[in-house]
């Protein structure tokens, strides 16, 4: 190996380390990095707020087949969660006493259809979760969660209602950014 590849080499690994290091430091203190498209790119702060209409949350997906491939094929990141999935972050859409209707079209809230919430038969992010259906009316400890800025996003168009013992934090943005 040539002095400037290992140079290289050794600079890739320090700054992943630090990095690494970095979002254990964020996490710890109560802030949340998002690196995805579902929601703004940045950082998130944990808040002491109810959960309602339009907050962001962090949440444990539920534990199916498809969101074990996802980790296996690092769509998903491992992590605490129930199935040793990673936690995510999604907008409250629907609360108690909404009527939400899911079908492949999309998601409809109180009878208005969502842009961008139909589900796509070859997202390769879903890993080929099956259809999901639903139609009714949510209880106080259901919560629709999506990320409307992505149309390929793994979100409640693909698994369905939240119940409120999986969310486990209400996070505010705090320093976010157009990712495109």
């Amino acid at each position: 190996m040539t002095k400037p590849l290992k140079m290289l080499a050794v600079s890739v690994f320090i700054i992943s380390m630090g990095l690494f290091v970095l979002s254990i430091g964020l996490r710890v203190s109560g802030v949340y990095l998002n690196t995805t498209a579902s929601l703004p790119v940045g950082f998130y702060r944990i808040v002491d707020e109810p959960i309602a209409k339009g907050t962001y949350v962090a949440f444990c997906p539920p534990q199916m087949d498809g969101f074990s491939r996802a980790v296996e094929n690092g769509v998903l990141f491992s992590g605490g969660c129930p199935g040793g999935y990673g936690q995510l972050l999604k907008q409250v859409y629907a609360v108690e006493n909404d009527h939400v209707q899911i079908d492949r079209a999309g998601i409809r809230i109180n009878g208005r259809l969502l842009p961008n919430t139909a589900q796509v038969a070859t997202n390769p992010a879903v890993i080929q979760l099956p259809p999901y259906t639903l139609n009714a009316v949510l209880d106080a400890f259901e919560y629709l969660l999506l990320a409307d800025l992505h149309p390929h996003s793994l979100d409640a168009r693909y698994f369905g209602l939240t119940h409120r013992a999986n969310i486990l934090h209400v996070v505010r943005p705090l320093l976010t950014w157009n990712s495109n």
